[in-house]
């Protein structure tokens, strides 16, 4: 899993259908220590996530999985809004 920072929100006039109701969130990724790393990406939200929220998401097949309907070409999918980062010394 990924750690990402929402910078926006993805607003399209058509989607393919198993998209339909799913939020789509464009997100900044970030390292353990939250600084941007890579260049800003698009996510499925399925937790309700709000601009400046820090969530963990996951890409490939397992994106697709966290959505309701699994037969989606989803390639990013927000799974969890993160609360606190703890790095061991």
């Amino acid at each position: 899993m990924k750690l990402g920072k929402v910078i926006g929100n993805v607003i399209c006039t058509q989607k393919v259908d198993s998209f339909q109701g799913i939020k789509l969130l464009l997100l900044q990724p970030l390292n353990e220590k939250l600084e941007e790393v890579e260049e800003p990406v698009v996510a499925c939200d399925t937790v309700q996530a709000g601009l400046n929220d820090i969530v963990f998401y996951e890409g490939g097949r397992e994106a697709a999985l966290g959505l309701k309907n699994w037969f989606n070409p989803s390639d990013l999918t927000i799974m969890g809004l993160v609360d606190q980062v703890n790095i061991g010394e």
